[in-house]
């Protein structure tokens, strides 16, 4: 019971900034899909970018779910002596956290390969 504040202490962390910035990107990317299907002449990169979108979503439910875990994970061991539950929720917490900043790399990734084609496209 003395170490029940712990799971929350990753909240700010994961859930203010990770969340924050990948909002941000889903912002950014949604307001530059809107454009381009205004325009409609590069349908093959809007459709990269729409999965880029679906792909940023995914990441920001596996952050939402992570930061639920760790509440929950806090609660549990703040008001329960449940054993090892609360340790348990704490690393299923972690690996969506980590599920997350692996769909994150994903997109980053392929960010810069649409870019490139974006610009290849540009000079052709």
């Amino acid at each position: 019971m003395e170490n029940w504040h712990l799971p929350i202490t990753i909240v700010p962390g994961l859930g203010g900034l990770l969340i924050l910035s990948t909002s941000n990107l889903m912002v950014t990317l949604s307001n530059e899909i809107s454009g381009m299907i205004e325009n409609s002449k590069k349908k093959v990169i809007t459709a990269k970018k729409l999965k880029q979108l679906k792909l940023l979503n995914m990441a920001m439910v596996f952050f939402y779910v992570a930061v639920a875990l760790l509440l929950v994970s806090a609660v549990i061991n703040g008001l329960y002596e449940v054993g090892k539950t609360s340790l348990y929720t704490s690393v299923l917490a972690i690996v969506f956290a980590l599920i997350g900043l692996i769909s994150l790399v994903t997109f980053s990734f392929r960010a810069v390969t649409i870019r490139q084609n974006q610009f290849q496209n540009k000079i052709d």
